[in-house]
């Protein structure tokens, strides 16, 4: 059993103490990532219709391959054998329903009406915003912070096939019904669920069929061991690269928003920024009193503080133009959410280790020596 133990310890992903150059520098990469994409912005003023005028469904063609990207190497470590095994954890994915499609709906509702009275167009982008549920970038959040890839991967298909289902129902509800009940305009949504399918296909499909047939075909040809010591560590750099090209392109197309609207984009970043932070406190702390193991907290955490912000601005757009006051809400939220994210990363791996002392997580890697005197001993 201890030899089990220490042998998953020392599979798991590395945390600070052991971190890659371009893992322990993520934070600086980022900003950098999005300061170069500004600057792209500024000097090239010709830049962000260009790279806008070629899309894959309503996404820039750009941000797309960067989104396809970075969640490809994360969906080819999942080991899918492990799946049906995971699904049948209804209390986890009880618990992420709950926290994906009740509770993070109606906050981000009541955030907004409160912080944004007098902008309605405001609100409603965020509430669009509120009701999508993040099936790509949360997969990276969720590897860095050494979260359950597993159950990352089943709680995203379990998200995108609520999201098919539940997005126009939710978008009349707090768009058009409550609004009604508290005597303010309502606001209609009108998307349909083959459009929200597509985009679900395209974003989650692509790379989840990917990174399942890199797996059972590698695997069968080259062995699993190879492919887990040998092809995944280097497979796995990329996903950061993808997340920092997505990142330049995002600032460089979306990023001047924030140059001529200063002001909005602060009010626009406050419940943003409240949303983000709360519900992975409420997540992680739920998840805690129900005794999940840390790496299925994390997974849980970030699974319910992320957000779907291609469906959100694809809506907001078809729905409402691209000049809309919803449309500038949907673009500033992942401006915001990509910061925030990554600062959350490092706030769950300083919670786990406090919280999670004992984890096999934190332990280090076993000596060779000790390996090596274990397995002499098993022979003898």
């Amino acid at each position: 059993m201890r030899d089990a133990t220490t042998t998953r310890a020392a599979r798991r992903p590395a945390v600070v103490g052991r971190l890659s150059t371009l893992d322990r520098w993520l934070p600086m990469w980022i900003f950098l990532a999005m300061a170069l994409g500004l600057a792209l912005g500024k000097v090239f003023p010709g830049l962000a219709p260009a790279l806008d005028a070629m899309k894959l469904d309503t996404v820039s063609l750009p941000i797309a391959i960067g989104l396809l990207w970075m969640m490809y190497p994360v969906l080819a470590r999942v080991n899918y054998e492990k799946i049906p095994v995971i699904a049948g954890n209804t209390r986890l994915l009880l618990t992420s329903l709950v926290l994906n499609w009740m509770i993070g709906p109606a906050l981000m509702f009541a955030l907004a009406w409160i912080l944004l009275p007098d902008h309605p167009e405001y609100r409603t982008g965020l509430i669009i915003v509120g009701l999508a549920r993040c099936i790509a970038m949360v997969l990276v959040w969720n590897l860095l912070a050494c979260g359950n890839n597993e159950y990352a991967a089943v709680l995203v298909a379990l998200n995108s096939a609520f999201q098919i289902v539940m997005y126009t129902v939710l978008g009349y509800v707090y768009l058009m019904a409550v609004p009604q009940w508290l005597g303010a305009a309502g606001t209609a949504l009108d998307i349909s669920m083959g459009a929200i399918a597509k985009s679900v296909l395209i974003f989650l499909g692509i790379p989840l069929v990917a990174g399942f047939l890199t797996r059972v075909i590698l695997g069968r040809l080259k062995g699993q061991e190879w492919y887990d010591t040998r092809f995944i560590p280097r497979l796995a750099p990329t996903a950061l690269i993808g997340l920092l090209f997505t990142i330049v392109m995002m600032f460089s197309l979306k990023g001047g928003v924030i140059l001529t609207l200063p002001g909005d984009v602060l009010r626009i970043a406050l419940p943003l920024l409240l949303y983000f932070g709360l519900m992975f406190t409420l997540a992680f702390g739920l998840s805690y009193l129900l005794k999940f193991p840390y790496a299925d907290t994390a997974t849980l955490s970030f699974t319910a503080a992320s957000n779907n912000f291609e469906l959100a601005i694809a809506v907001a757009i078809g729905v409402f133009g691209i000049d809309s006051g919803e449309a500038l809400a949907a673009v500033v939220g992942p401006l915001v959410e990509v910061p925030v994210l990554i600062g959350l990363v490092y706030v769950s791996l300083w919670m786990g280790r406090t919280l999670y002392p004992y984890d096999v997580l934190w332990a280090p890697p076993a000596a060779p020596t000790a390996a090596r005197r274990s397995r002499s001993e098993r022979i003898t």
